[in-house]
């Protein structure tokens, strides 16, 4: 399934999921529902916001955009981030008005098993966009699937305070579970623009794959000397990668020439979606620190 199909698969769930937790809210009164069904209002608008920036980040590069719109993703997730904080306060303003005026809640059990229908297609449906995204190297299904999982999370701890409230008769307990909501899904928001924004600074990849990269370069370089200077950044599902080559200065252009193809051609076969930069130098630009030196 394509990240186009996921995003838009997003949409309709999130409007199911929607449908379902208001009607819980409105068969129960609780407050820690009607926050459950406010952070299910920003999973529709990012779901949105998810599929135009997929769109966008798939538009091939043009003049204006040499390194394509690949970014456009992480604007995306940070927008998710925001919209989360934002759904957060309101539940905390929610949750206020249940502690001023706590009231005892209408027909729990039915909306507890309502909300419970909502909770496992939540469930189901961000091991989809995780584990796709992952694959598919999409920042924006990630997020969208990270912020499903807290919404999981909470709704299992809202449905069984509210049983719990049942069983004691605590009624405070409704509100109570509406701040514990509340600040879940605040830690979840600025997790989630923490990571965006590190993708919008040109973050270079894990310590893991820039091994793998300079591994790959030092056995594919048969006929250089040395690479120096190697960069990394990633970009939605490109990862960028540029560095020099110091070939003996007897070396052809065609034979500098091959030896890079070769690079970069077991560089992609490792990053699949890999944009690579090389710089061909010769050999009385040798530059020992940080390089990886050849036999």
């Amino acid at each position: 399934m394509t990240t186009i199909k996921l995003a838009m698969g997003s949409i309709i769930i999130g409007f199911a999921v929607l449908g379902l937790k208001t009607f819980a809210y409105w068969m129960t009164g609780s407050v820690a529902l009607l926050s459950d069904a406010l952070e299910s209002i920003v999973n529709v608008a990012t779901a949105f916001a998810a599929l135009i920036a997929i769109r966008i980040a798939a538009i091939p590069a043009d003049d204006k955009h040499p390194f394509g719109h690949h970014k456009a993703e992480f604007f995306s997730a940070v927008l998710e981030g925001v919209l989360i904080i934002v759904a957060a306060l309101l539940i905390l303003h929610e949750a206020y008005q249940g502690f001023m005026q706590p009231v005892a809640l209408e027909a729990p059990v039915a909306g507890i098993l309502v909300n419970l229908c909502a909770t496992i297609i939540n469930a189901l449906w961000a091991w989809v966009l995780i584990s796709r995204g992952r694959k598919q190297k999409s920042p924006a299904l990630v997020a969208d699937g990270r912020h499903l999982v807290s919404d999981v999370v909470t709704s299992a701890g809202v449905g069984a305070g509210i049983v719990l409230a049942l069983v004691t008769g605590w009624w405070f307990l409704d509100p109570l579970l509406a701040v514990v909501v509340a600040i879940n899904i605040l830690w979840s928001g600025s997790k989630i623009v923490k990571e965006s924004l590190s993708g919008l600074m040109d973050e270079a990849v894990s310590e893991q794959t820039l091994a793998g990269i300079r591994d790959i370069i030092a056995a594919q370089s048969h006929g250089a000397m040395e690479a120096h200077d190697l960069r990394t950044r990633h970009a939605g599902v490109v990862t960028f990668i540029d560095f020099h080559l110091v070939v003996p200065g007897q070396t052809t252009v065609f034979q500098a020439h091959e030896i890079c193809d070769r690079i970069e051609t077991a560089l992609i076969a490792y990053l699949e979606d890999a944009n690579v930069t090389i710089h061909v130098e010769p050999e009385h630009m040798l530059n020992p620190t940080g390089a990886v030196v050849f036999d």
